[in-house]
């Protein structure tokens, strides 16, 4: 069997969708034994636990192998983050380092295989990735709020410190009673404190509520749901490429080349060729001479 055999035969097992259903079978198999691992089992079924980790560990080699050989430019393989991420958690995975001092590396590195779900199906990875891109938009916002938790905790410390200064004592404290109202965990308790001495406090608990828990909640969301939309269009514009379907673009760009082609026509027809126009004179002249 050659390599072009290999590599269709590759191609064709990892575009089966009855293999990606097994590697994402085997990803929560490998999530339930990490899970399995914290509780105290009898010998053999721990025996039974680590050969069913190696045997894991074997079919990610395998998985890996196969898209590798399914790549048709090998370089590129390596450029896509995801395939270094999956190669680098089944390279450290193959190194037995369990009773070793670096023990604990191995159980981080088995616990983030649970990750390669993210790699196995495009819908998370579509997901993450839109969290990624929105990253930079939403540290404005978060900025704002910092800017908004900042103010009314100063606020809490100058006014509240003396009714209560376990939760008002200085502005770091009152910056987390101030996440516990954004929580609304017993929020409630905190108002009625304050305003048993300032009767209008409630103002205070409401507007902050008000400006966190809502305003920038739906803030964030609008940020992250128009970069997925964004995302989705992307994706689904790469797919139509990819299939040889025509994008709105490129139709786009074929009705203003057909558009302007019509006008140079339209032109042509409106401004005839001078030289024909000459012809003509010429041949009625000599008819005029022959009358």
């Amino acid at each position: 069997m050659d390599i072009k055999n290999i590599q269709a035969l590759s191609i064709r097992l990892r575009n089966n969708k009855i293999f990606e259903l097994f590697v994402v079978s085997i990803i929560i198999l490998s999530a339930l034994l990490i899970g399995a691992k914290t509780y105290n089992m009898p010998h053999l079924l721990v025996i039974l636990v680590k050969f069913m980790d190696m045997a894991i560990t074997v079919i990610f080699l395998f998985e890996i192998c196969v898209r590798f050989l399914a790549e048709e430019n090998k370089k590129r393989f390596f450029h896509n983050g995801w395939n270094v991420f999956d190669t680098l958690i089944v390279v450290i995975s193959l190194i037995p380092i369990e009773n070793g001092e670096m023990a604990i590396i191995g159980r981080l590195v088995r616990i983030f295989r649970v990750l390669r779900m993210v790699s196995i199906i495009p819908e998370l990875r579509l997901l993450l990735n839109s969290l990624l891109r929105a990253l930079p938009q939403l540290g404005y916002v978060l900025l704002l709020m910092f800017i908004i938790f900042y103010i009314y905790a100063a606020v809490g410390a100058t006014f509240f410190a003396e009714i209560n200064p376990v939760l008002w004592g200085d502005i770091s404290i009152s910056l987390l009673t101030l996440f516990r109202i954004m929580t609304f965990e017993d929020w409630t308790d905190v108002m009625y404190e304050t305003m048993a001495v300032y009767g209008f406090s409630w103002i205070f608990y409401l507007s902050f509520i008000f400006l966190t828990a809502f305003a920038f909640l739906n803030m964030v969301i609008g940020i992250v749901v128009n970069v997925l939309e964004d995302e989705n269009a992307r994706a689904q514009a790469e797919k139509d490429k990819a299939e040889g379907k025509v994008t709105l673009d490129e139709l786009a760009i074929e009705i203003r080349q057909l558009k302007a082609l019509l006008e140079s026509q339209s032109v042509e027809t409106a401004s005839p060729d001078p030289s024909a126009h000459k012809a003509d004179k010429i041949t009625e002249a000599k008819n005029q001479a022959r009358a």
